[in-house]
């Protein structure tokens, strides 16, 4: 993550409710043979205490979890180039803004018996963003294939121990200079959400300042 403390004021709520909001990252654990990385979604607690995952049986991370292995879970968010051209000042560098966050903690497999109710969880919450769509549930399955796909994955979970967040957002520009980079942005491709996101920052470091003027 970019070491520059001015991408990392950001509240921890702020950092909790950004993982919880995209439940995907990757999952990166120390094997024998070097880093072990898997793509997984995961449900994560209110209070950014733990999630809950699974994996695919033949996943070589489920052979270090004989006993709890410490873990990180990369969650990222929208990303972008940034030219210098955009921010209308003189003898600036091109870089690339984003947004990410970094879950660690202890990875631990559970009992097989947690599985189902976990993949519930999971289901019911994704589902739940697709409204106004009726939610599929696993009662749509036969229950026949379901229990054989059971046999196919194991439940994991993770207790968090520290969260980190960067939001490398061109808050260390000119407030002119940020959004003149976000308009560049929006030019090149209107889709791109780091610019809006940019946007939402100085509206709020603005309103931050009003009310410490006000004070």
């Amino acid at each position: 993550m970019h070491p520059n403390p001015v991408f990392r004021k950001q509240a921890q709520a702020a950092n909790i409710s950004f993982a919880r909001s995209r439940s995907f990252g990757v999952l990166a654990v120390n094997g024998d043979g070097g880093p072990l990385l898997s793509h997984i979604p995961f449900a994560l607690s209110e209070d950014g205490a733990w999630l809950e995952a699974h994996l695919v049986r033949s996943n070589p991370i489920l052979r270090l979890l004989g006993q709890a292995q410490p873990a990180v879970i990369a969650v990222a968010g929208s990303d972008a180039y940034i030219s210098p051209d955009w921010y209308g000042v003189d003898d600036q560098v091109p870089t690339w803004n984003y947004v990410a966050v970094h879950l660690r903690g202890t990875l631990k497999r559970l009992p097989d018996e947690e599985l189902h109710p976990i993949l519930e969880r999971l289901s019911e919450n994704f589902e739940a963003r697709l409204a106004p769509k009726k939610p599929w549930t696993i009662t749509k399955m036969d229950q026949d294939i379901y229990q054989r796909m059971l046999r196919q994955i194991v439940p994991i979970a993770m207790d968090i121990t520290q969260i980190d967040g960067t939001w490398k957002l061109s808050q260390n520009k000119p407030e002119a200079a940020c959004l003149g980079a976000a308009d560049g942005l929006a030019g090149i491709d209107p889709s791109v959400e780091i610019g809006s996101e940019m946007e939402a920052l100085v509206s709020l470091m603005r309103g931050a300042g009003d009310s410490e003027g006000a004070a």
